[in-house]
């Protein structure tokens, strides 16, 4: 089986995100949408809520199993018989940060990286910006999947 892990704090998931997962899905048996739980990090959003709203955008897919972890990418991985790591690229800047990243799960941990750039649409969009907009009370529907409006 084909199992690829997209890790995310998914605080929370995009149309970036989703156009990743679903452009990814004819590559792979199953996709892993796996949030990591970093808890030196303060969360916009419960991982309760993060969980329901990807599992709710993507209700139906038995492609797509959503799980959380804690610890490195690379042991989760391993532990879910995953074949590689998804990751999308915006822009260049993502691609010099996510390449060592990647590198270095490959040397240490024999787990390959699988980038995938983002439709020209959602480039502009990430989690951040979407916090951010949130925070101030602005509408961010048009950056997130229905279950997050």
């Amino acid at each position: 089986m084909k199992r690829a892990v997209f890790p995310g704090s998914f605080d929370p998931i995009t149309l970036g995100h989703v156009d990743i997962i679903e452009r990814a899905l004819p590559f792979f048996d199953e996709i892993v949408v796996a949030i990591g739980v970093n808890e030196a990090k303060t969360y916009m959003w419960s991982l309760e809520e993060r969980m329901a709203f990807i599992s709710e955008a993507f209700a139906g897919n038995s492609k797509i199993k959503v799980m959380s972890y804690k610890g490195l990418t690379a042991a989760f991985c391993k532990e879910q018989e995953a074949t590689c790591i998804l990751r999308g690229l915006r822009n260049t800047t993502d691609f010099t940060y996510e390449q060592t990243i990647a590198q270095a799960n490959d040397l240490v941990n024999g787990v390959d990286t699988v980038f995938l750039m983002c439709s020209p649409q959602y480039s502009h969009i990430s989690s951040s910006i979407v916090r951010d907009i949130a925070r101030n009370n602005g509408d961010f529907s048009s950056l997130v999947p229905a279950p997050v409006k």
